[in-house]
């Protein structure tokens, strides 16, 4: 495994990292491209690459030793696979992964979001644009583009008779359906909690039991499926109420 600065396996990183530090691990198969990340990253109070990784196994050795925040992974490096996504986060469910693509392909995006992944860059993504992406991601949101959210819009609608049946989805209490229909307006943590009284953490307390119970994993799949189900009612459409959510990212 390729640790920080080029140690060997198993010698210590270069000093304690501060509380609120985003760590980072970069999975990428060429070191010039991992050479440049870190370059930009190191230039971040905020920011810590605590490993690298040239492969997917590699990759997680490295989530299993460091407690990590954000993985930044070659989408090169899950060709061939199938279930990559989901066993990386089987082993830290926490970690919050982004993928840097070549080029956009409808089908893999799709199924990249649909398996956990918390956002689809571009290998030519701009420094500034790249450190916006990793402290977004890191506090919990989706960073997707608008043809990405078109074309996931499209993929539920595709799905929408095999949806579960309004008898058979679960209860949603008062509170958590007061604050499904805040995150179809687009608002932030924040917004929820000083509408609804209460605090920004009481709000990602009952977004995690929310997200559990209808068996999704951010806050755009949360709108859609509650629209496609008609578990609340909404103003605008998917279209609208995805850009809203997006646009506050």
């Amino acid at each position: 495994m390729d640790l920080l600065d080029d140690l060997p396996d198993g010698e210590a990183l270069d000093g304690p990292i501060k509380p609120g530090t985003i760590r980072i691990i970069l999975a990428d198969s060429q070191a010039i491209y991992r050479v440049g990340i870190r370059k930009i990253f190191a230039l971040e109070d905020d920011l810590r690459v605590i490993a690298q990784a040239d492969t997917l196994d590699n990759l997680r050795a490295a989530i299993e030793r460091y407690p990590t925040d954000v993985v930044l992974l070659e989408g090169g490096l899950l060709i061939g696979t199938v279930n990559a996504i989901p066993d990386l986060l089987h082993l830290a469910p926490e970690v919050k992964l982004i993928v840097q693509a070549v080029a956009s392909d409808e089908s893999q995006t799709v199924e990249l979001y649909r398996r956990g992944v918390r956002g689809i860059i571009s290998r030519s993504i701009s420094p500034d644009l790249l450190v916006r992406c990793v402290r977004r991601i890191a506090l919990g949101e989706t960073w997707i583009d608008n043809q990405a959210v078109n074309w996931v819009i499209e993929a539920y609608r595709a799905q929408a008779a095999a949806l579960v049946s309004p008898r058979t989805q679960p209860r949603l209490s008062p509170k958590e359906t007061a604050i499904i229909t805040c995150i179809t307006q687009g608002k932030r943590n924040k917004e929820i909690a000083s509408q609804l009284g209460t605090t920004e953490q009481v709000i990602k307390n009952y977004l995690r039991k929310i997200y559990d119970k209808l068996g999704v994993s951010d806050r755009l799949e949360l709108a859609l499926y509650c629209l496609h189900n008609k578990i609340i009612k909404a103003d605008a459409d998917e279209v609208v109420v995805a850009q809203k959510i997006v646009a506050r990212q």
